[in-house]
């Protein structure tokens, strides 16, 4: 077997791993990075060139991830794509959905290759998409089986590993090992004789704060949100449409049964509202802390679409938990922003990662009266509302992620999918806890055998 890495392991976007198993190859995601644009944002297929791959593993359904599937397809359109039955569904709504933002960006930025890939496309692919459970061993050629478990990251996300010739693979994607407020963590049971082990590092550089603990800062979103509406102020929490969304608004629910905040109403916007129906649909098929909730059909949701009508505008005592959750140009948040910030009866709660070259970066990063710009094409506001911020991840603290790859037993360890300073701890700790183990921080398109 040889592993090599098709994204640079230092960085979030653009996932892509392949594992050469004899004469075929197998790849493990195909992720956008999501500060790039058109080619620059792919994963270098063309490193692939000459390979066989008749497999294609697909983690979870984050645009990092599945984001240049449609392309990894039309250069092998042999190969089958194997994921679970809801990120089939999932993956399908957010790679349609990425043709119009494509499109969209590549009228506006002048980007000629834009948009990579047409909804026929999509459509083509997705009947070579293969549906699988987890925990079941099952054959994808003669020489190579798949063996997918729950990785708790977002509904339908799993790692991978790889059996060939008696050698095993794990490839970690993206993981959560803690119950969430609607999935639950991870369901992986290590294997200790694992061959290699290619991990994610996102939390390598974020050390918990003593005493953390979730139900303790689902406790202080709640006092937030209801001191926001208090004073008078409308509440923006903005979002990731898939996995976010869901988690938040679910928070939200319980905090009103329980009367943490009263029962105002609560907008959803954007992308999210399909994802949410996606969400509903598994309500029964996957493992969840509240499994009988169903989001849309328990909670009396205001939906907006900003294409449709007069654009939204903030109102006294009420929530909007609205895409994206990096408050890019031209989604939902960033033009509800645009007449929400120079309110300071207002509160913007973040409730996950940023960017920091984003707007919803730049606003964590700022200081009350500074002037933030939200679109290039206009003027810049003051920044006048309440700004505060929680760890909701979903991702696994780094104590928790080393403990996996300690219980692999791997003999190689590749690091990955975190930046520099992740990685430099994951790198310390591992070389203490597994002397034997060979640490490696894999170089893109560089062969390792296994």
């Amino acid at each position: 077997m040889e592993y090599f890495c098709l994204a640079e392991s230092h960085e979030i976007g653009a996932s892509c791993h392949a594992l050469r198993c004899g004469d075929e190859t197998v790849v493990i995601d195909s992720g956008l990075h999501p500060k790039m644009k058109g080619y620059d944002a792919m994963p270098p297929h063309e490193e692939l060139k000459g390979h066989s791959v008749k497999s294609i593993v697909l983690t979870h359904s984050h645009l990092d991830h599945v984001g240049t599937i449609p392309v990894l397809q039309q250069r092998f359109p042999g190969a089958y794509v194997y994921m679970t039955y809801p990120t089939f569904a999932l993956a399908d709504a957010m790679l349609h959905n990425s043709v119009n933002v494509m499109t969209s960006q590549g009228r506006e930025l002048d980007i000629p290759e834009y948009p990579l890939f047409t909804h026929e496309m999509v459509e083509e692919c997705v009947d070579k998409w293969s549906r699988q459970d987890y925990n079941r061993l099952f054959e994808v050629s003669p020489d190579v089986e798949l063996y997918l478990q729950d990785a708790g990251h977002i509904m339908g996300s799993c790692t991978a590993t790889v059996y060939h010739e008696g050698k095993k693979v794990l490839f970690t994607g993206d993981v959560q090992s803690e119950d969430q407020t609607l999935i639950k963590g991870a369901d992986i049971r290590p294997d200790g004789s694992m061959d290699a082990i290619v991990m994610e590092t996102t939390r390598g550089a974020a050390p918990r704060p003593e005493g953390f603990t979730r139900q303790g800062e689902e406790e202080r979103l709640a006092q937030a949100i209801s001191e926001g509406l208090a004073k008078g102020g409308a509440i923006l929490i903005p979002v990731f449409a898939m996995g976010k969304t869901q988690e938040v608004l679910t928070m939200i629910s319980q905090f009103k049964a329980v009367g943490m905040i009263p029962d105002v109403p609560v907008h959803v916007g954007g992308l999210s509202t399909k994802m949410t129906t996606i969400y509903d649909r598994f309500a029964k098929r996957t493992r969840r802390v509240t499994p009988n909730f169903k989001i849309l059909k328990d909670m009396d949701l205001m939906v907006t679409n900003k294409r449709r009508g007069a654009p939204l505008l903030p109102k006294a005592g009420e929530i909007y938990c609205l895409s994206s959750g990096m408050m890019s140009e031209n989604t939902v948040s960033n033009v509800f922003a645009r007449h929400f910030l120079d309110d300071e009866r207002n509160s913007l709660l973040f409730v996950g990662y940023a960017d920091p070259d984003s707007p919803a970066g730049k606003i964590k990063q700022a200081s009350k009266g500074d002037l933030i710009s939200l679109d290039e094409t206009r003027a810049p506001l003051p920044l006048n509302c309440t700004v505060d911020e929680f760890d909701f991840s979903g991702h696994a603290p780094r104590e928790d992620l080393l403990k996996i790859a300690i219980d692999s037993g791997a003999k190689k360890i590749f690091l990955t999918h975190g930046d520099e300073k992740a990685r430099e701890w994951f790198h310390q700790e591992l070389s203490i806890a597994m002397p034997n183990s060979e640490i490696i921080v894999p170089k893109k398109g560089e062969r390792y055998v296994i």
